[in-house]
């Protein structure tokens, strides 16, 4: 609990549960209640929590931020289900301005414009068409890129299965750090080092900087953080658009299997529909393939150091600390990535990349990660972590809408393949979710809740369902 401009704040912390913030409001006697959407599956329960909120009579006003959110969600799916006051707010240096409004004698017609606004853009939305994929799932598979594995010989890990990586000196990985990032969650946009002399934002950004290499040097001198990690390399196989990760060399049981999604929008005649399973050797040909996988943190001991902070009335340093951790836990998952393709994996053991280079993506292979644009489907992220014993191994695990705890932490799969890349997927068809349902043993609704970012048709039409 903390004193900011005349407000007692309660920070309940990580992904806690619909329950829990609720009773909080009501021990504590809020006057506000904010959420922040860390991940996509948070949008959903933020929904949840207003229709309880609704339910239970409340009138609290519900405030609205995070990465995933939008004023268009916050108004076409949050606002509708409570009466009270739901307002988006961009970034969290604008929520004090807000509360006070809240507050304020002005209150009343503050809500009423915001409700109007809600109201306004929900009248858009409702006469906006959702522009669908163009391709079948079907179009889409025949038009899969194509390999030649008969010409190419997979590389083979210097061992299989997960390994713990003993604990990173933070030190090592200052240089692997990607600055840009830091300045984008600050809300300072541009390039790095350019920002620094930027015009308009360069004396605050260098002011910024000079705060956060000072934390740095205490970081590293200090030992704040502790870094941990597992990585690890399967045998594997794609089968279709599902990887199969095998126990062992035999292949002949199967450990994990992988479901991987298409893309189904239109693409020139001379570029491939992308599904990550294409990088890997299909099982029929018999050719020896690996995926890898990862996970790190640098959020231990994050915690009880911001609490000091802000039980000492220093907001600004526990939201630098955190900010910071984040990037260690960036530049650990880069200092991985490099030590797999130069040592443990070894088909770039010739590499020597500045960390432009590595920022600029520019080495062989890709390390997606569940949740991202190549593979949006943040459960998927329960395999790694089974395959990885992530949480005996490097002290992390999934809340059940598969945030990753400590929050400075970042997983994910490594593909070998010289032609595998980066990609985005896009909106998928209603022919793909139920595939995709069927080979993960989800229901469609399920799956279309995983996924709602990226359905190229609403789920309430009901004659989209019906072709589903």
């Amino acid at each position: 609990v903390l004193q900011c401009n005349n407000f007692e704040v309660v920070d309940l912390g990580v992904m806690v549960s619909c329950q829990d913030i609720l009773e909080a409001a009501k021990r504590h006697n809020a006057d506000i209640i904010g959420l922040s959407g860390l991940i996509t599956p948070s949008l959903d329960e933020m929904v949840h929590v207003a229709g309880e909120m609704q339910r239970l009579g409340m009138r609290q006003p519900l405030m609205i931020g995070g990465a995933t959110t939008s004023p268009a969600h916050t108004s076409v799916k949050i606002d509708p289900a409570y009466q009270g006051a739901v307002i988006y707010v961009k970034d969290a240096s604008r929520a004090v301005g807000v509360a006070q409004k809240l507050v304020g004698d002005q209150c009343e017609d503050y809500v009423g414009e915001i409700k109007a606004d809600c109201q306004a853009r929900r009248q858009r939305h409702a006469g906006r068409k959702r522009q669908g994929p163009a391709l079948t799932l079907e179009a889409a598979r025949s038009a899969r890129r194509q390999l030649s594995w008969a010409q190419y010989q997979p590389p083979v890990p210097s061992y299989l299965g997960a390994r713990t990586i003993e604990e990173i000196d933070c030190a090592t990985l200052v240089d692997y750090i990607d600055w840009m990032p830091f300045f984008n969650a600050w809300e300072f946009h541009g390039k790095f080092p350019e920002i620094l002399t930027d015009d308009v934002v360069g004396e605050a950004a260098s002011a910024l900087y000079q705060d956060a290499k000072a934390m740095l040097e205490d970081i590293v001198a200090g030992q704040w953080l502790d870094v941990k990690a597992a990585v690890g390399f399967f045998p594997a196989a794609s089968n279709g658009d599902d990887i199969v990760l095998y126990a062992d060399e035999a292949r002949e049981s199967v450990q994990e299997t992988l479901h991987c999604l298409r893309q189904q929008k239109r693409r020139r005649e001379d570029l491939p529909q992308e599904c990550l399973s294409d990088f890997v050797a299909p099982a029929e040909l018999g050719v020896s393939d690996y995926v890898g996988a990862f996970a790190v943190t640098a959020g231990l001991g994050v915690e009880a150091r911001a609490r000091a902070f802000e039980a000492a009335q220093d907001d600004y340093s526990a939201i630098l600390l955190k900010a910071l951790a984040d990037r260690f836990a960036e530049a650990g998952a880069e200092y991985l990535h490099e030590r797999t393709r130069r040592e443990w994996w070894g088909y770039a053991s010739d590499e020597r990349l500045d960390n432009a280079a590595l920022i600029a993506e520019k080495y062989r292979g890709i390390r997606p990660a569940p949740g991202y644009p190549a593979c949006p489907d943040h459960s998927e992220k329960e395999r790694l972590f089974r395959l990885l014993d992530a949480e005996d191994r490097a002290g992390m695990s999934l809340t059940e809408h598969f945030a990753m705890v400590p929050a400075a932490s970042v997983s994910g799969w490594y593909f070998s393949h010289p032609e595998s890349r980066y990609f985005a997927l896009g909106q998928i068809g209603a022919d793909q979710v139920a595939d995709y349902a069927a080979r993960k043993g989800f229901t469609i609704e399920t799956v279309e809740r995983w996924l709602a970012p990226n359905l190229g048709y609403d789920p309430a039409d009901t004659t989209t369902a019906d072709a589903a």
